[in-house]
């Protein structure tokens, strides 16, 4: 059964294991066509926008998902079937889906990782990250993108132990603090997602209770660090500050105290407060803006409808946009569940029944269902 950490209240958790990924592919899908663009014309994308969500389009089209989604799916099959977080396993089945289908879209650094892994036949899965860009590291969004099924099959960990599998999981390609705590962050904003309740009538949640708990245990990972700080290179902050995505985050927590800043910033500007790019530390606080800031109404994009909302607007943001799409509607859909997200939307997705399907056998174990 499950247990009783988050609160008894909170309903429909098969809904919002299935938003979580179900968002996180159609971000994926739908965020690839504009991949680079810096910035996104705002005709161009509304164009876009209302033709996806008309179910009587003529050439109805179906959108290939990139690595983010070939390597959230590679992790979901290795911890269904090793029932467990297994880095040789993983790194393996990371490893083969690449070989498998190359032409997705992934980076050539993480392609070396692949390699390397492949040459010792997987026997130290960490090992070849480590020895990337002099030692220090990758710092890249890669192990972020892909982190939300750590947060549903880690639902029953404590908190301690679910930083522990994120950063795990994403160490496999970036072991770079920034790198891994990017990963740890976008978990973690997953898992505050899953146990939040909102408002049956208008979705409305409390914005600020959900940052102060972001701001807390990030700092508290940022300031000691976390198990895997000790096993990782990449460590030298360069003078820079020790609690970068903290900083961050207590940035969008004063951005979100005067309605009057957050109604009046425009994409362009939220792309240049927290990041558009491929680094962790530029891209999974804007993925948690966009998550957040779509809850309510924003000038310019016309649906009520928070999820949808949440994917416009991290479109709008340009640069990375597949990824962070991916991250913030991964977040969107574990807030609000599989029932708030347009079925037009999801049947634009290549494997959308399997990534329901993927969602519902992690629910499954976590729920000690057969």
């Amino acid at each position: 059964m499950l247990n009783q950490r988050m609160s008894a209240s909170v309903t429909n958790l098969l809904s919002r294991f299935r938003g979580c990924l179900v968002g996180g592919l159609i971000g994926d899908c739908l965020g690839s066509p504009f991949e680079g663009d810096d910035p996104i014309s705002r005709s161009v994308l509304q164009n876009f926008m209302d033709k996806q969500l008309k179910e009587s389009s003529k050439l109805f089209q179906v959108f290939s998902y990139t690595d983010d989604t070939a390597m959230t799916k590679s992790m979901v099959e290795s911890f269904v079937q090793m029932k467990s977080f297994d880095a040789k396993d993983m790194s393996k089945k990371f490893t083969m889906e690449y070989i498998k289908e190359p032409k997705r879209g992934y980076g050539g650094n993480v392609v070396d990782v692949f390699s390397a892994l492949n040459s010792i036949n997987y026997e130290h899965p960490y090992e070849p990250a480590r020895h990337q860009f002099n030692g220090t590291g990758s710092y890249g969004n890669g192990g972020a993108m892909r982190t939300s099924p750590a947060a549903l099959f880690g639902y029953n960990l404590s908190d301690k132990e679910l930083i522990s599998l994120a950063a795990n999981c994403a160490r496999i390609t970036h072991s770079h603090r920034n790198g891994f705590n990017g990963a740890i962050l976008q978990c973690l904003a997953i898992r505050l997602a899953l146990d939040t309740e909102t408002s049956q009538t208008d979705q409305s949640f409390d914005i600020n209770l959900y940052l102060n708990r972001l701001i807390e245990k990030m700092n508290e990972i940022e300031v000691n660090g976390c198990e895997s700080d000790s096993e990782s290179d990449g460590l030298n902050t360069n003078g820079l500050s020790r609690t970068p995505y903290t900083d961050k985050l207590k940035k969008i927590k004063e951005l979100f105290s005067d309605e009057s800043k957050i109604k009046g910033l425009s994409s362009e500007r939220v792309a240049y407060l927290f990041g558009n790019d491929v680094s962790a530390l530029n891209s999974v606080p804007s993925a948690i803006y966009c998550a957040l800031r779509a809850q309510k109404p924003i000038d310019d994009i016309e649906s009520d409808n928070p999820f949808v909302r949440t994917l416009y607007f991290a479109l709008s943001l340009g640069g990375d946009t597949d990824t962070i799409a991916s991250m913030a509607c991964s977040i969107a859909g574990a807030l609000y569940g599989h029932q708030l997200i347009p079925n037009v939307l999801q049947k634009r997705c290549e494997d959308i029944d399997l990534i329901v399907k993927y969602a519902d056998n992690l629910y499954s174990f976590v729920s000690n269902v057969d």
